[in-house]
């Protein structure tokens, strides 16, 4: 009995260790000679804790495997993940490659993990370190603690993904997108769409064709999500096959490459649309003849006479699709100069639904007249627009010419003929170099766009006078979608909007000034400079400050975005700095620890 309580009592005191008879036995320490409760060892807590190696079994040294080409770290049964450096995701994939920390079957001690903290290394040395502190029952009530440095070698591996984006026909999935017009307009705002939202992320390539895009994915969950995508910005409809590749009689696993062929509504913005009967009594018993004011995953449309809105449904436009009777091409719009002005405040619309008083003090009644009409004739037009707010004697603007254009829709073209139908339809208003008519108007514009690296398809491999002809009307698409941004606010708000390099702060604060003469007829879909993003830079020289921390970033990609410390603070984990890491050792002495410490949270 005095024998068993004494080893459960081992390092304590053994002037503490008393019985009712009076003094337990002591032992001498085998080491140091110090009196000691007896115990298997014969060893004090101290002289144990200096022969003892609490870190035996447990490897110091391990490889990671990171793509450099998405900079995603491997982790397991072909699984890529994305960390940052310094993170507790990080953290985790690292503990994960240290054999040892986990108890194997058969092995009696026990080892806990209570404190991981990252170590500071050369940038470029291709190493992570970090300081792990575990403790280790040696004996019964004996718990010793030790902190050693474990090394980790990042080695370059390409994930399955990246071996696919170089390779041809590896593809599994293809979304064909595809519009039946005769420009890229809606394609050029799909572009922007995309990569604001990241949604071309795990494509492997992108193609471009007369008429829309081909993106290649690597399995059918990417085009999946990407499918899901494009039904929250345009109205569309999907068709869906498969091919078979090979097929295994023996396993019973068949290889197939899936096409998702979306067709997105063949209307788009400023196409004037004259509605059946039946959709426009659905919608708010809106005129027939109206104008579509923007495209999202519904048909936003607008009445150019009295400013009634209403939404198409993406469904009830493919159970009856239409056409529009004028489409918005450069051929199609007329430039005018608006004369003057007088607001126009309804009091009842004539579709019996009400009209907003925000949007009825944007009316106004405008005498316009050709621009090719000044200084050969007198001829005016007057009319009223729902952008008649927007606009001011000397403003350019365009729009339809109703008294010259055929419409496609014989009953629209018999109203037409029959004068029940305004004489002109106002589109939009021209801004800058673009109203002032000069030549390089499109590269003095304040801001830019980015662009996908998008490839040419075969059709579209042409040589020639049929190439430079396609370039020219690229470029014309590509300067009318500006002009749709530049006169659309809300447009802008979907896509991401930078500055150019080339803006004069004089002209823009000209601008500003004179807009604000108005007072009431401000300008609000004039685009500023607090709508800009002034992070694309493609020429600019790095400053001072940028060259120390770019000479501090590692080889590793995506490692040293933010500054040392930083993300491992968010993560309430330790960081050993530069300055402490030279003092690390690396393995400490192990010590005596009186009590098991809480395990480390990875």
């Amino acid at each position: 009995m005095e024998m068993s309580q004494s080893l459960h009592t081992f390092a304590a005191d053994p002037l503490q260790s008393t019985m009712a008879g009076g003094t337990a036995a002591t032992i001498l320490c085998c080491i140091c000679a110090t009196p000691i409760a007896p115990n298997p060892s014969n060893t004090c807590p101290s002289c144990l804790a200096s022969q003892s190696d609490v870190t035996r079994g447990i490897s110091t040294e391990a490889q990671l495997h990171q793509c450099r080409g998405c900079s995603r770290w491997h982790q397991d049964a072909g699984k890529w993940i994305g960390c940052e450096l310094e993170s507790r995701e990080l953290m985790a994939l690292c503990l994960t490659n240290v054999s040892g920390l986990k108890k194997r079957k058969g092995e009696g001690d026990r080892v806990r993990l209570v404190d991981a903290a990252w170590v500071w290394t050369e940038p470029h040395s291709m190493r992570l370190k970090i300081r792990l502190t575990i403790q280790r029952e040696v004996l019964t009530g004996t718990i010793l603690q030790q902190s050693f440095i474990v090394e980790f070698v990042v080695r370059n591996q390409q994930c399955v993904e990246c071996q696919a984006a170089f390779r041809t026909g590896s593809w599994k999935s293809l979304v064909q997108v595809r519009q039946r017009v005769n420009h890229k307009r809606t394609f050029l705002y799909l572009e922007q769409l995309i990569l604001k939202h990241g949604a071309h992320r795990g494509c492997l390539s992108i193609e471009t064709f007369k008429d829309g895009m081909d993106f290649y994915f690597p399995d059918r969950g990417k085009a999946g999500r990407f499918i899901s995508f494009l039904e929250d910005v345009v109205p569309m409809k999907v068709k869906a096959s498969k091919k078979l590749i090979g097929t295994d009689d023996k396993s019973n696993v068949s290889n197939y490459k899936y096409t998702n062929l979306v067709e997105i509504a063949g209307v788009c913005k400023d196409d004037l649309l004259f509605l059946p009967k039946k959709l426009a009594r659905s919608i708010g018993n809106i005129n027939r003849l109206v104008l579509v004011k923007n495209i999202s995953n519904v048909i936003n449309v607008i009445d150019p006479i009295t400013g009634q809105t209403g939404i198409i449904e993406s469904d009830a436009y493919w159970r009856d699709p239409f056409r529009p009777v004028i489409t918005a091409a450069r051929t199609r719009l007329t430039r005018y100069v608006v004369l003057g002005k007088d607001a126009v405040f309804l009091e009842r619309n004539h579709s019996k639904k009400a009209v907003g008083r925000k949007q009825r003090s944007k009316l106004a009644t405008i005498t316009a007249a050709r621009e090719s009409d000044l200084g050969m004739n007198d001829s005016q037009i007057e009319d009223r627009s729902h952008l008649g707010y927007l606009l001011k004697s000397g403003d350019v603007c365009l729009g339809y010419d109703m008294r010259d254009c055929q419409l496609v829709d014989d009953e629209a073209e018999d109203l037409r003929t029959a004068g029940r139908m305004p004489d002109i339809v106002v589109v939009r208003k021209l801004y800058g170099g673009v109203a002032a008519g000069e030549a390089d108007a499109a590269r003095k514009r304040m801001f830019k766009l980015q662009k996908l690296d998008i490839k040419k398809g075969e059709e579209n491999e042409k040589k020639g006078k049929k190439a430079r002809k396609d370039v020219e009307m690229e470029r014309a698409d590509e300067e009318d979608f500006m002009q749709e941004l530049e006169a659309d606010k809300e447009m802008r708000t979907r896509v991401n909007v930078f500055k150019s390099e080339v803006v004069a702060a004089t002209n823009t604060t000209e601008d500003n000034d004179g807009d604000a003469e108005e007072g009431e007829d401000e300008d609000d879909q004039k685009i500023s400079l607090d709508e800009l993003l002034d992070n694309l830079v493609l020429d600019a020289k790095p400053d001072e400050d940028d060259e120390m921390v770019a000479a501090e970033e590692s080889a590793i990609p995506g490692m040293m975005l933010v500054r040392e410390g930083e993300r491992a603070a968010r993560d309430n984990i330790r960081y050993i700095g530069r300055d402490e890491a030279l003092n690390v050792q690396a393995r400490d002495t192990a010590v005596v620890s009186s009590e098991w410490g809480k395990e480390f949270e990875s």
